[in-house]
């Protein structure tokens, strides 16, 4: 490092004469250069706080060449030309070198980096050696508590005793560009710029959540998903803001700097995701330019690749899609919104100004860190304040489209207003004609109305007459069936009378032979004794005693039998119990096969497979009347499907299954299409021929079945037979009882 000393081109000495005036100062300052040179930071009570970017020397090591242990030499480093260096490559690796003098009687002083989002930092201290000695190994790769003073910033503590003079070094590695806006500050100086920072970022916080919440309420008020996206887009703002300026990595995860390294180009990709997305739907971007949409949505493909897979792909190449994608989507938003404005739209003016502003921050931003505007709070903050007047207009645009939606409503109000007038007048002049074209319309709809009805009444009787003539049909049914099996116990008593009546006429002859010998001489009755015993002996009084014993008990089998018809006949018809009753369900089935036993050829076999309990809570009658009408139609199955032998069996099964019982009713009949199962339990549908049934028998069956909360399916197939499956609860439900 040499010093540099003012030249004249005009003066009292020569250009000679002044070499030989300076040659001894030369040598002498050469000496002091190193700590006295104009690269020497002066430590004062009154030096202001401002960047020493210009008073240090900065060697660039792009090969890599140099490392703590061999750091690069003095001569290596050059003079640093502007307060706040900056470093665009996508590797660094940078040796700063800077020499600081104390004038001051305080010893304690603070190194402080106002950019947060440096991976790797060194700071040495030289000794009187010339041996680096490491102060500080820090950055955002380590942990948040290796720093050696708490601050988001990088800050190193200086101790320089009075009018003593140090050198340091900081070696710095970054993946990506970094900014060096450096200073050295008393402790007053560093509170002061610290407790002003953290008021600008408060105050830039407390904006942003104030708009944010604002904006939520007014999405709870309107339902506009509009308001959604835009505080998710604030959300995603402030969280990139605080991510750049390392609070978030003081106070949410200090202890992940694995993420952290992440962090600035994960949440930074974030806010230009949501941004774009809001952009598109609240500018109403499709609707004015097919092109620019597509172009929206490319970018916001780029922010969303960088925002996914920032994990797995170089810093370099992350900060590199970030940065074109900052610059495209910037120009994006002001040339869209710029258009969208000129087109008509107004909220677009206010969305073209935000982010103009915000625009114009960035470039004087830029225009500081080329040393062409001064460093002061107001150009260090100008993102803060660029990013909350972005954020102040955006909110306001979205409050303009509240009063352009009022408007649009006010004159769609007034436009229906209008419209519901001249319908009205409408109304009115045709309600003379729509009253005469009513009134004879509602006599002509009186009287289908009255035709209706009577067709109605028609029906009714018909339906009555018919299950009338079902009831019937079923009552000739059960009156043949009780007729045939009483009239075979009747005619067998029938037939012993009359011998039983000769008998009785014999035994009252020789009672009435022995009934004379009262009045006949005691010389006759001998006589009369032996003309009895010859009388007894013609009509066989012991034949007819033993007669008299076999006639008594065939009319007394025929007595029982017919008393067994008719308590069957009871069980059936359960006549006295038209209310809910426990009953076992196999006498019904029972009953039912006594009454149809004289239609059930001898050929035709009833199977009985009774496996269940049997009984259940029912209503008996009804019952049975789905008993008779299922087997009948089984038995009337296997006559057609064999007319002449009639040969077949009709299975009759029982099972209990958990709280209801399974009853199976199978025949060997012709069975059924599929079309024929479809319509089997539709009233007035019947595969008989005409006059032969009503069609309503298995309708009634499936209604019965219906009453009881159970059950019915028929399983059938052509030339295989048909089996219904009734399934009843053992306890009947409320439902079904009331």
């Amino acid at each position: 490092m040499s010093l540099r000393l003012p030249t004249y081109k005009q003066g009292l000495l020569s250009k000679k004469n002044m070499k030989l005036f300076y040659l001894p100062l030369l040598v002498f300052f050469s000496m002091l250069t190193p700590l006295f040179g104009q690269d020497t930071i002066l430590l004062s009570k009154t030096s202001s706080t401002f960047p020493i970017g210009n008073k240090v020397s900065i060697f660039i090591d792009s090969s890599n060449r140099y490392t703590t242990n061999t750091p690069p030499a003095e001569s290596l480093f050059k003079q640093s030309t502007t307060k706040v260096p900056a470093y665009l490559m996508p590797k660094n690796n940078i040796w700063l070198r800077f020499v600081v003098r104390n004038t001051t009687r305080d010893s304690d002083f603070f190194f402080n980096i106002q950019y947060a989002n440096i991976p790797e930092l060194r700071f040495f201290k030289k000794d009187s050696s010339g041996s680096l000695i490491l102060q500080s190994l820090t950055g955002n790769q380590y942990l948040y508590s290796s720093r050696n003073v708490d601050d988001a910033n990088f800050t190193f503590k200086l101790h320089v005793a009075p009018n003593a003079v140090h050198e340091y070094y900081l070696h710095i590695k970054s993946p990506h560009p970094v900014q060096l806006p450096m200073f050295v500050e008393t402790l007053e100086q560093y509170d002061k710029a610290s407790v002003k920072e953290t008021l600008i970022i408060g105050l830039y916080a407390g904006i942003i959540i104030a708009i944010f919440f604002y904006n939520l309420f007014l999405f709870f008020s309107t339902k506009d998903t509009s308001y959604l996206m835009y505080v998710v887009y604030l959300f995603c703002l402030l969280f990139a803001q605080l991510t750049f300026s390392g609070w978030t990595f003081k106070y949410l995860w200090p202890n992940s700097p694995s993420f952290n390294q992440y962090a600035v180009i994960f949440t930074s990709a974030l806010p230009g995701i949501t941004g774009l997305i809001f952009s598109l739907k609240f500018l109403h971007v499709k609707r004015y330019s097919a092109i620019i949409s597509y172009i929206y949505t490319a970018v916001t493909v780029l922010y969303s690749f960088v925002g996914i897979f920032c994990f797995v792909m170089p810093h370099s190449t992350g900060y590199a899609l970030l940065t074109y994608g900052g610059i495209a989507g910037g120009l994006l938003l002001i040339i869209s919104s710029g258009y969208i404005a000129y087109k008509g739209y107004r909220p677009a003016y206010y969305y073209f100004i935000a982010w103009f502003l915000f625009a114009l921050g960035r470039q004087v931003l830029s225009l500081r860190n080329l040393d062409i505007l001064p460093y002061n709070t107001f150009t260090s903050y100008i993102l803060y304040i660029g990013s909350a007047l972005e954020a102040i207009l955006l909110s306001l645009a979205l409050a303009d489209r509240i009063n352009i939606l009022q408007k649009e409503k006010d004159y769609s109000q007034a436009e229906a207003l209008k419209i519901s007038q001249e319908n009205e007048k409408l109304i009115k002049e045709q309600n003379i004609v729509l009253e005469g074209k009513v009134a004879e319309r509602t006599m002509e709809l009186t009287s289908t109305n009255n035709q209706l009805n009577q067709t109605l009444t028609d029906l009714q009787d018909a339906q009555i007459q018919l299950v009338e003539a079902e009831k019937m049909a079923s009552l000739g049914q059960l009156t043949a069936g009780i007729a045939h099996e009483i009239n075979n116990p009747i005619n067998f008593v029938k037939s012993n009378i009359k011998p039983l009546q000769l008998d009785i006429k014999d035994l009252i002859e020789v009672i009435d032979e022995y009934e004379k010998l009262h009045t006949t001489d005691a010389n006759d009755i001998q006589s009369q004794l032996s003309n009895i015993d010859k009388f007894k002996k013609q009509i066989d009084v012991g034949y007819v005693k033993t007669e008299i014993v076999s006639l008594m008990k065939g009319i007394e089998e025929g007595a029982e039998r017919t008393a067994e018809i008719v308590r069957g006949l009871r069980t059936f018809s359960r006549l006295d119990e038209s209310e809910v009753k426990v009953v076992n369900i196999h006498e019904g089935i029972d009953s039912t096969l006594v009454l149809l036993r004289n239609t059930i050829p001898d050929s035709i076999v009833i199977e009985k497979d009774f496996q269940a309990g049997g009984n259940i809570e029912c209503f008996p009658g009804k019952l049975n009347q789905v008993f008779m009408n299922i087997i009948s139609n089984g038995i009337q199955a296997i006559k057609e499907s064999d007319p002449t032998g009639c040969i077949g069996t009709v299975t009759i099964a029982t099972k209990d299954i958990g709280n209801s019982i399974e009853i199976r009713i199978k025949d060997s009949g012709k069975g059924m299409t599929e079309d024929v199962k479809h319509k089997i339990f539709d009233p007035f549908f019947t595969t008989k021929d005409v006059g032969e049934g009503t069609g309503l028998g298995l309708s009634i069956v499936f209604k019965i079945v219906q009453k009881h909360r159970g059950k019915i399916d028929v399983i059938s197939s052509p030339g295989n037979g048909a089996e219904f499956v009734v399934t009843l609860f053992h306890t009947l439900p409320e439902s079904a009882i009331a």
